[in-house]
């Protein structure tokens, strides 16, 4: 595997850029990485090592960089400064920032000989639910495979809600969600999945039996195992069928 960072010069300044891609065989199809709350950090460094190394280009963007790019700890060990301050730098990711920010890695995947030209994916978890909505309807012709777990946000009143997005959307897409999460309760997980079946998309969405917000983490009390490997197993099968 090759990994390194690279400062993407973006429209606010210089965001700090995780890549990595397995060493032969190039060139591979793009993936974009986008962090959860808690921020960039060596957790999703070793998703972006994973999805590297069956075969994809991956990014791994730091979106706090505007803010100094912190990470913070899971959420039973934060201080409530912490937690405030987290709150107001997810807030600060709004969906132009976002379209920003991915163009300018656009600019860098289209000159990078490691990078194939043709269909991306997207993967994002928690707040980066909304985001890879965001850029797969800004892009429809490039982002062809678009995975959202355990998102948040995903119907809400605002203009840009990822829910009034979806008809823009040419990706295939796949939703997996926590059976407990008070940020995407079940009730919100029903009504999205009617707007996708309304729109006939090719979408898939699963609500992950005994699971919680988070579940995907090793490092998170909550971690659930056999539910994570069944959205690896989910993404990885979009992959292969959109990017190859």
């Amino acid at each position: 595997m090759k990994e390194r960072t690279l400062d993407i010069a973006t429209r606010d300044g210089a965001m700090p850029t995780f890549i990595t891609h397995p060493e032969l065989d190039g060139p591979y199809p793009a993936v974009i990485l986008y962090m959860d709350a808690p921020g960039y950090r060596e957790e999703l460094k070793d998703f972006a090592r994973r999805i590297g190394t069956v075969g994809y280009y991956c990014m791994l963007p730091n979106l706090y960089y505007r803010d100094g790019g912190p990470s913070f700890p899971p959420a039973d060990q934060r201080t409530q400064e912490e937690s405030e301050r987290l709150q107001r730098l997810m807030n600060g990711l709004t969906s132009e920032r976002m379209i920003s920010d991915t163009e300018a890695m656009l600019d860098v995947i289209d000159s990078d000989p490691a990078a194939r030209n043709g269909p991306m994916g997207c993967i994002g978890w928690c707040m980066s639910g909304p985001i890879v909505v965001w850029v797969s309807a800004r892009w429809p012709e490039r982002f062809k495979a678009l995975a959202a777990l355990h998102g948040v946000r995903m119907m809400t009143d605002a203009p840009d809600s990822p829910h009034a997005l979806v008809p823009k959307l040419s990706a295939e897409q796949y939703y997996g969600f926590a059976e407990s999460d008070h940020w995407a309760p079940l009730e919100m997980v029903a009504k999205f999945k009617e707007v996708l079946e309304g729109h006939g998309a090719n979408a898939l969405l699963e609500v992950h039996p005994g699971t919680q917000h988070g579940f995907v983490f090793p490092q998170r009390k909550v971690f659930n195992k056999t539910e994570a490997e069944r959205n690896w197993e989910r993404v990885f099968a979009m992959f292969r069928r959109q990017l190859s």
